[in-house]
């Protein structure tokens, strides 16, 4: 999680969320996996978690694991078995990783390590595939530099899963709003969350023109451009738009993507809609 770009502060009859909207937007749950021929570090991060939830650290049989010059016949025979400690290793490794994935329902699992076992790493979650996007990274886990080299590449292909992952609802957006499946601008988008219509809330960051909208404690999800539209409402309030139509989303179950540019739409407001 990002710290604002700036401090601020507000007085408002509900809370504004925005920021911590977009915050949690950026984020994915993930498991981050070094992987060499001894075992493996596997960590599992949610969501919003700086720190992981689950941490699993698998040091197995070291027996056998360097190869050895020897006749032909005992030298087969060691390599035989070192293979076999690998493979073995390794496949703890994927368990741990199935598990860490399936504790945080992770949607990016990132792999980093001795390409040997990688690669065998890889065959063992071939066999059962898991319901996430695997992403080999570099660094790994043997000294301080490793991991620090880990903990960089991570950030960085956490970023690229984050954009491509709001690139694919943008164009879809795109698509949608062709085919009438969606739509743009503040009269239509608060017109379709007062009626539960929508699926995806999509808001850009910069709110700085935001109008005030006007909503009501009996009919949360109701919304006006004045008071008037939600007649004599003894429970009216104004406010800027933003907080309530995040508050209008989410009492109609939506979910939330932010506007990323160069992407733009009509009043930096604009909706996936359920039908």
């Amino acid at each position: 999680m990002e710290p604002p770009a700036a401090d601020s502060a507000q007085v408002l009859p509900v809370p504004d969320p925005l920021g911590v909207a977009i915050d949690h937007d950026h984020q994915l749950p993930h498991v981050v996996v070094a992987v060499d021929r001894e075992g493996a570090d596997v960590e599992a991060y949610p969501a919003t978690g700086y720190e992981p939830t689950l941490r699993r650290t698998f040091n197995g049989s070291t027996l056998h694991i360097t190869r050895v010059r020897a006749g032909a016949e005992a030298q087969a025979s060691y390599h035989r078995r070192t293979v076999n400690v690998w493979t073995e290793n390794t496949g703890q490794a994927a368990d741990d990783v199935r598990a860490a994935a399936a504790a945080v329902e992770a949607a990016v699992v990132l792999i980093a390590g001795d390409p040997k076992a990688v690669g065998l790493l890889r065959e063992h979650l071939a066999a059962r595939p898991l319901d996430a996007e695997v992403v080999y990274v570099e660094g790994g886990r043997t000294d301080a530099s490793a991991r620090e080299g880990l903990r960089a590449s991570v950030d960085a292909a956490m970023h690229e899963a984050m954009t491509a992952r709001h690139r694919a609802v943008l164009d879809r957006l795109e698509g949608e709003l062709a085919g009438g499946r969606a739509l743009q601008g503040m009269p239509a988008v608060k017109e379709a969350l007062a009626e539960g219509r929508v699926e995806t809330l999509l808001l850009a960051a910069d709110r700085g023109g935001d109008p005030t909208l006007y909503a009501s404690r009996r009919d949360p999800r109701a919304l006006g451009t004045d008071s008037a539209a939600l007649g004599e409402d003894p429970t009216a309030f104004s406010a800027p738009a933003a907080p309530l139509l995040l508050r209008s989303a989410v009492l109609g179950g939506a979910s939330f993507t932010e506007v990323l540019p160069p992407t733009r739409c009509t009043d930096g407001v604009a909706a996936l809609l359920r039908y």
